[in-house]
């Protein structure tokens, strides 16, 4: 269903892209997503509040406390890191209610092929030794390039329409 009143969504998601290249650099460079980049991600929606429609505010932030309760429940058990669940939560906010099915399927195959993408760069030899702590040999997964991937990747699906 294409959304009634587009800026909405597309002006947000905009705004929302270069953090997201932010989230991939610092989580494959530094295994770590700064909370900087969550506080200005919370703070880009807040914005948006403005030029939302108000019956659309009240299922996103059901939808992002949703993530953010499911994700720390992953973080206390060791599965995922803080950063990743607060970043996703965000980003969950800039995703309207009849997206959200989709958006999950985006998260679901951005993940697989953040997976199949860091294990090849991983059987690079000379990239394990260059610094970056996502490339090194026998470290977790960053999620945050699978979170940035899915958030890019929704934001083309829902712009290039709009842009026809």
């Amino acid at each position: 269903m294409l959304d009634p009143f587009p800026l909405a969504t597309v002006g947000p998601l905009f705004l929302l892209a270069p953090l997201l290249c932010a989230v991939a650099y610092f989580d494959l460079r530094y295994m770590r997503i700064p909370n900087w980049l969550s506080l200005l991600a919370l703070a880009t929606f807040a914005l948006a509040c403005l030029i939302a429609p108000p019956e659309d505010l009240g299922p996103r932030l059901l939808a992002g406390g949703s993530v953010f309760l499911l994700g720390f429940a992953a973080f206390a058990l060791g599965l995922i890191g803080g950063g990743d669940v607060k970043i996703l939560s965000c980003l969950t906010l800039f995703i309207p209610a009849s997206g959200l099915a989709g958006f999950a399927q985006l998260f679901a195959l951005s993940l697989a092929v953040g997976i199949v993408g860091l294990t090849l760069l991983r059987a690079i030899r000379p990239l394990r030794h260059i610094g970056w702590l996502g490339l090194a040999e026998q470290r977790g997964f960053p999620m945050g390039i699978s979170i940035a991937m899915a958030g890019l990747a929704y934001t083309l699906i829902v712009t290039l329409p709009s842009l026809a």
